[in-house]
């Protein structure tokens, strides 16, 4: 027998690689029936894309053990025998490996020296190789509560490929003795940056004791970390500048990943935002790997952020696939990010490495002081790890300190300043003509932040609103509504408001740094709201990069001043500026609005120096008050050279109080009136007697003001005016109010359903006649005016003369808003001829 085992072929592996033993049974054919071998098993050279590999030699075959690490299942480690050689009837095998080769335990096995010896050899005692490193090959798993399952699949050469005849499974119980098992990790991270409010990466470093694996004097190693939870100190937030050109890997592209696919293969390059590098005492080389952002809401915590941890070994064929996630206090901002179930495999170092520059993913606290970043750890080794008691929770904290400004400057003291950049204007600014206007609001990243604007447009820039209907309301609440994962496409999609109201659009950057990310909206004109007729909305699609935040609804007053026909965008009262989105603090620096519908705003006549003027609310509660230049050109190309007809109807004889009616038409391309002046022929004077009722300022004024208070006895006649900005036309009473003159002023407060309007005359005498006088006429065009003075026993003219005898001329002087003037004297046609009351029956 001892003869036979001599002639055995054997390999020529070494004894110090020896890692277990095998007891194998064949069936002997040359007449000796079932022999059973004990040969030595070694560790063998891992073939590329392999961890690791073993084997043995029975009866001259060589049986190769393969391996794999499931990175979808625990990170199991799989053996498998492929192709086993049918050279030798393999019976069955037991294989043993070695928890520690180097115990002295093992040296009666070690090697092909030391296997199938019998005692009647007399041989002596296998010799212990030299130099053999002391340290252990398997280690036990170190959580108590997770069984110990092992699975094994049989298949025969006599079945097609690929089918398995025979499977089991075996349950080695759990483990004990966990709260023996050691944890003590220690912890650096610290940002990239010490600049307040800058943009900033994050270097994380665990280090992980593993004296217990590599000392055979450790009764036993050190744990691992089933959960790690990493909190950044409030004021750390997630920067809007990294979205721009950002991409996010789907899960069918993480699926994708594997130990050997090239860089861009699975998750795109886009997606990138750190690095990974782990060293551990398992293999000699370091797995290195990125950090990717995860598809939004499309990821195994169905979130707005996610990470997904991908790091490779391809020549051993390993892969670490694991998903973080990042949760975002609503109010704060403050990041917590947590990896869960992580494998109980040991490590030395773990880096983490997000990117730095201008596009970092994180911001710095606002203002400098010292913070710490807070990590802890819930081991494997928890009584529970999946609910473990809150003394079992480890936790480290890692200072850093935030001792510079904005750009390297000085720490900010005090509150922060808040100095606003505005600019306005249109783009073409020839006199009258159509074209678009844009504004822009900026400030820099050691500011407050903006809260809400208003924004006051220069006399005679005013917009064209015939032909657009609102955005009606239930439109805008479905804008507001459109929260979800998808909002913002969904607005990209299918808009909220009609595009038949779109006015114009905007263009919102957002984050810290140089580099923002920049988000697109349009603008709206829409109804009555905050007391005001007009009003307009802004809807934004907060869906840059990767991340939709829905979308972001700021509505504002639009109020059109009646006394000069200004036009204002009121912020206050309306929808604030959003601060915070789903945690992300928005950071917005740069507000570029553009009203750009074709044929909507138009410049004044006037050709003076005039300011766009904004005010704009900090969030410190500061009120800034900025102003852009603004002027027009080229007024001194438009004429004026409108129509004035005046008609006296009603009693024509001495004493008669006729009703006036005067209709002014404007010539097409003429500038707008600023002022205008009327006198009566001397035939006519003022019937102060008639003056009874007037309407006082606070009377005017007082309610939705433009005399919906006054008295009816202080109406005296009635108005109404064309203009081609509008699809109605302007009409309403007109009033004597009280004024600082010795006379009443003359006013026509004119109504439609989107703007009012004051004209404002001031009432004197010369020489005898009437002079009326409208100062500060509003630079709006206005293609018709009509008006008509009641006559009879409210006329306040009365005839001086029989005004059927001769012409009687009026006196009218014009200044356009170019300052061109036009003066004429038109006839004053009295109704002659039929029958005419002494005191006439106008109304």
């Amino acid at each position: 027998m001892n003869a036979f085992f001599e002639t055995l072929p054997k390999n020529s592996c070494a004894a110090e690689t020896a890692i277990g033993v095998a007891s194998v049974t064949v069936i002997e054919k040359q007449a000796l029936g079932l022999t059973q071998l004990a040969v030595p098993v070694f560790n063998l050279p891992p073939a590329p894309g392999e961890p690791a590999r073993f084997g043995f030699t029975a009866k001259g075959a060589p049986v190769v053990i393969d391996t794999e690490v499931d990175t979808e299942n625990g990170y199991r480690v799989f053996a498998e025998v492929r192709n086993a050689t049918q050279v030798a009837d393999f019976l069955s095998s037991n294989v043993i490996l070695w928890g520690s080769p180097s115990d002295p335990r093992h040296d009666s096995s070690r090697g092909w020296e030391c296997t199938n010896r019998f005692p009647s050899e007399g041989l002596g005692p296998c010799e212990r190789p030299s130099g053999l490193k002391e340290v252990a090959f398997l280690r036990q798993p170190v959580s108590c509560v997770t069984p110990l399952d092992f699975g094994a699949e049989i298949e025969p050469w006599n079945v097609p490929l690929g089918s398995v005849i025979e499977s089991a499974t075996f349950n080695g119980g759990t483990m004990s003795g966990c709260n023996q098992v050691p944890f003590d990790p220690t912890v650096g991270a610290s940002p990239g940056s010490n600049q307040a409010g800058g943009p900033s990466g994050l270097d994380f470093q665990l280090e992980m004791p593993i004296a217990g694996l590599l000392d055979p004097s450790f009764k036993a190693a050190e744990g691992q970390a089933k959960k790690v939870e990493v909190i950044l100190p409030q004021g750390m937030t997630v920067n809007p500048s990294q979205a721009e050109g950002l991409g996010a890997c789907s899960p069918s592209q993480y699926a994708q990943e594997t130990a050997s696919s090239p860089s861009g293969q699975g998750c795109p390059d886009a997606a990138k935002v750190g690095t990974v590098q782990v060293k551990t005492p398992l293999l000699e080389e370091e797995v290195k790997g990125s950090l990717y952002v995860a598809e939004p809401y499309d990821n195994p915590f169905n979130s707005l952020l996610a990470i997904y941890m991908v790091a490779k070994v391809p020549e051993r064929g390993i892969l670490v696939k694991q998903a973080g996630k990042v949760a975002l206090d609503p109010v704060s901002g403050q990041i917590v990010t947590t990896f869960d179930e992580l494998p109980q495999i040991p490590f030395e170092t773990f880096d983490v490495q997000f990117f730095e520059g201008n596009r970092a993913p994180l911001v710095m606290p606002p203002t400098c002081g010292d913070y710490q970043i807070v990590t802890k750890f819930t081991p494997w080794s928890a009584s529970n790890p999946f609910n473990p008691l809150p003394s079992e929770i480890v936790e480290r904290v890692s200072p850093f300190t935030v001792d510079q400004g904005s750009n390297g400057g000085p720490c900010p003291s005090g509150t922060p300043p808040f100095n606003p950049g505005f600019t306005a204007g249109t783009e073409n600014n020839a006199a009258g003509s159509y074209s678009p206007f844009n504004a822009r609001l900026t400030r820099n990243d050691d500011e407050q932040e903006f809260t809400s604007f208003s924004m006051k447009l220069p006399k005679g820039v005013i917009g064209k609103i015939a032909g657009i209907p609102f955005c009606p309301d239930i439109g805008i609440a479905a804008a507001r509504a459109r929260t979800g994962p998808s909002g913002g496409q969904e607005e990209l999609d299918s808009p909220s408001c009609p595009a038949a109201s779109q006015i114009g659009r905007t263009l919102v950057g957002a984050g810290v740094g140089p580099e923002l990310s920049y988000a697109p909206g349009k603008i709206y004109l829409a109804g009555p709201y905050l007391g005001s007729k007009l009003s307009i909305v802004a809807i934004a699609t907060a869906k840059v990069g990767p991340f939709d935040l829905g979308n972001v609804v700021i509505r504002q007053a639009l109020r059109v001043d009646p006394n000069t026909a200004e036009v204002t965008s009121d912020g206050a009262g309306g929808d604030p500026i959003p601060h915070i989105l789903q945690g992300i603090v928005v950071h917005a620096r740069d507000i570029r609005v553009f009203i750009d519908r074709p044929e909507f705003v138009l410049n004044p006549t006037n050709c003076e120096r005039m300011t766009a003027a904004a005010s704009i609310l900090s969030s410190g509660n500061q009120l800034a008050n900025v102003s852009s230049p603004f002027q027009a050109a080229d007024c001194a190309s438009l004429g004026l050279k409108p129509k004035l007809s005046i008609q006296l109807l009603g009693g024509t004889k001495r004493t008669a109080k006729p009703r006036l009616k005067a209709v002014f038409t404007a010539r097409k391309g003429d500038a707008n009136l600023n002022r205008a002046q009327v006198t009566l022929p001397r035939s006519e004077f003022l019937e102060q007697a008639h003056i009874r009722t007037v309407c006082t300022r606070v009377q005017f004024n007082a309610g939705g003001g433009n005399g919906e208070q006054c008295p009816k006895g202080a109406v005296y006649g009635k108005a109404k005016a064309t203009s081609p900005l509008l699809d109605e036309t302007l009409s309403g009473p007109v009033f004597l109010r009280s004024s600082n003159h010795e006379l009443p002023d003359l006013v026509a407060a004119l109504h439609s359903p989107r703007a009012d309007i004051n004209l404002v005359g001031r009432i004197d005498s010369v020489n005898g006649g009437i002079r009326t006088t409208f100062e500060g006429v509003p630079d709006a065009p206005v293609t018709k005016f009509t008006l008509e003075m009641q006559g009879g026993k409210k006329g306040l003219i009365v005839n001086s003369t029989d005004i059927c005898k001769g012409e009687h001329h009026a006196k009218v002087s014009l200044k356009g808003q170019n300052g061109r003037r036009y003066e004429f004297n038109p006839v004053v046609k009295p109704k002659c001829g039929g029958k005419k009351g002494k005191g006439g029956k106008g109304k």
